[in-house]
């Protein structure tokens, strides 16, 4: 039997206790009204997957009763389950573990049915805090139901945060020129995603650009001029750019005031006493404008100059400040000028990602979150396996360096063209291993992932996904920044941006492109083979597979068309013109996947890119 995350302590009994037709889930006056939530995940489970319709009382157990109840032998967050021939009792420390008491007891009556093992269950996290960091504004706007489904599936893995990151995709009151291209949430939106996190446990932390990364305030003619670099607003709109410029001018009076408003407006829709100011990547910072101060105390000292006053504005407002730790890691000390308590989230995203920052900054004393990632950023297929080494390291690093707590982020770099489904592995990962420390190996806990989320007897189903990614010869980084090179000017003085395929002959171009094609076929019939064996709710991912790979496959062939034209051997005219329309076929069918979980965010961005190389396949 597989159970997410994995329990601290499992005995098996004698017997087995059987969910019959008279079986009552009882709530425990104790528990609050949150035990009507909790009763009503468990009495759904037992309906779908075992057939039967329990009753759900509030009051004292009797024999045979599915008994939820809190106990002062367990702590926050911990609970205990008993399965015994006469009866069920989940006891937990607080309500939240009354909750993931239910959660596992959910995961083993998928796997049972109505007739369970007697057994008893010690369980508790390692990390107080288990979170998940969900990109919405560089790309998707998730829907409010989309967004409910996500806060759901965090619930059953039993992940207690999540943070939404926006830059511009809030429908701020005053700053229409800011979101009047967009898609924005709103606060009605929030306050009831708020109240839906509350109620299965989760805090919702609001994430907010305040200092880097605010390309589309910095865009504005109303706004401009608050940027480090002149004339932002005269550049037409870049991928790159937005992931590589637009920090505010720090030395402008103008600036705190207007970041304050926008912490002040958007943190006020959040019961959390948390707010991520995120802070990160500040790569223009004393670069132009403010220059000259810069020479004169130094861009750290200008930096948490900054951080210093929003700490201090979201304090009085009785917020704890979160900030991205890349700027500070190379100057640790700094930390100690931040209000006592700050978290600083330490991130790095390689496989093999170094101890380094990590260790430096609880060496000069800093709260940490570890923060790994789920390799969706500029994928049509999550990098599974890149993610799974990645989380399992940082994870490791968090308990070896006495982290608060594991913040799995969800990045949607140049349009977050990834479907969300595709970084549930990751997403799980992040859970599984923020709650154990006990490693699972990568193909185990994808058979058990394949399984749980799945409902995959066949166990095949993540293993499929994590195979598609190798096959991509011109990715979507790739396309983009030959995009910009090309119809827009861009100069992108590095050479690692080059697409290794047109460092390839045009036969061995094709060559490679045939290949891949033919491996990417074989998983889509591998994971249609699996689909019957899934749960039906769960068999979308067998299509999402089927056009992400064919996404990966026409692309490989536009690279390999460029290859064939920057060596003379441009494509023949039908042959062209076949591959246009075949990429715009594939894109409306990727629009209304796009439509069927997201508002249309930045789906108009890269249809302006699709089309652009459709036409250039017909040479217009």
């Amino acid at each position: 039997m597989y159970l997410l995350p994995k329990p601290k302590k499992i005995e098996n009994g004698q017997g087995s206790y059987e969910i019959r037709w008279n079986t009552v889930i009882t709530i425990d006056e104790a528990l609050s009204e949150n035990g009507c939530v909790y009763a009503g995940i468990l009495q759904e489970c037992i309906r779908n997957r075992a057939g039967i319709d329990c009753a759900v009382v509030r009051g004292e157990k009797r024999e045979g009763d599915i008994f939820l109840t809190l106990t002062p032998s367990c702590d926050a967050q911990e609970y205990q389950m008993h399965i015994a021939q006469d009866g069920l009792v989940i006891a937990g420390g607080d309500g939240a573990a009354v909750l993931y008491g239910v959660q596992t007891l959910c995961q083993i009556i998928a796997q049972c049915g109505g007739v369970l093992g007697c057994m008893e269950i010690t369980d508790a996290p390692d990390m107080r805090c288990r979170g998940y960091f969900l990109d919405e504004t560089r790309g998707r706007v998730l829907t409010l139901p989309y967004l409910k489904k996500v806060v759901d599936r965090l619930a059953r893995y039993k992940i207690n945060q999540f943070q939404l990151y926006v830059e511009h995709t809030y429908l701020f009151r005053d700053l229409t020129e800011m979101w009047r291209d967009d898609t924005p949430l709103t606060a009605e939106d929030i306050l009831e995603l708020d109240a839906y996190c509350r109620r299965l446990h989760i805090e919702l932390v609001p994430a907010l650009a305040s200092f880097g990364h605010l390309y589309t305030l910095l865009s504005t003619r109303s706004y401009g001029e608050l940027c480090e670099r002149s004339d932002s607003w005269k550049s037409s709109f870049s991928f790159w750019d937005r992931m590589d410029h637009h920090t505010i001018n720090t030395t402008d009076e103008r600036a705190l005031p207007l970041i304050k408003s926008m912490l002040a407006e958007y943190g006020a829709l959040f019961t959390s006493d948390q707010f991520n100011i995120c802070a990160d990547e500040t790569f223009d910072l004393g670069c132009e404008k403010s220059r000259g101060t810069a020479q004169q105390i130094g861009t750290e000292q200008m930096y948490i100059d900054y951080l210093k006053e929003l700490c201090g504005f979201l304090d009085s407002r009785g917020k704890r400040v979160q900030f991205f730790g890349d700027i500070i890691c190379r100057k640790p000390e700094l930390i100690s000028q931040l209000p006592q308590g700050t978290v600083c989230l330490t991130w790095g995203y390689a496989p093999e990602q170094s101890v380094d920052s990590c260790r430096a900054m609880a060496q000069a004393g800093a709260v940490q979150y570890l923060c790994p990632g789920v390799g969706g950023w500029n994928q049509w297929i999550n990098l599974i396996e890149n993610s799974y080494r990645n989380i399992v390291r940082m994870c490791g690093y968090g308990r070896e360096y006495h982290a608060e707590g594991i913040l799995n982020t969800d990045w949607g770099d140049f349009g977050h063209i990834n479907h969300p489904e595709f970084s549930v592995p990751g997403m799980i990962y992040g859970a599984a291993f923020s709650w154990n420390q006990e490693e699972i190996g990568f193909d185990e806990i994808n058979r058990q992932i394949s399984r749980l989320e799945y409902g995959d007897v066949t166990e095949q189903a993540v293993e499929i996904m994590t195979k598609m990614p190798a096959h991509v010869l011109f990715g979507w980084r790739d396309t983009v920044v030959y995009y910009e090179q090309t119809a827009r000017g861009h100069v992108l003085d590095n050479e690692e941006l080059i697409p290794k395929l047109f460092l390839e002959d045009a036969d061995a171009a094709d060559a490679k492109v045939r290949q891949a094609d033919q491996a990417l076929c074989g998983l889509v019939t591998q994971m249609k083979r699996a689909a019957v064996s899934m749960d039906m709710q769960s068999r979308e991912i067998a299509g999402l597979a089927e056009l992400a790979a064919e996404a990966v496959r026409i692309w490989n062939e536009v690279g390999a068309s460029i290859v064939h034209e920057k060596q003379d051997r441009a494509l023949g005219q039908d042959e062209a013109f076949a591959l246009a329309g075949r990429l715009e076929r594939w894109f409306m069918a990727y629009k209304k996947q796009w439509r069927s979980v997201g508002r249309e965010g930045d789906l108009h961005h890269i249809a302006g890119i699709v089309f652009w190389y459709a036409d250039r396949l017909r040479r217009r």
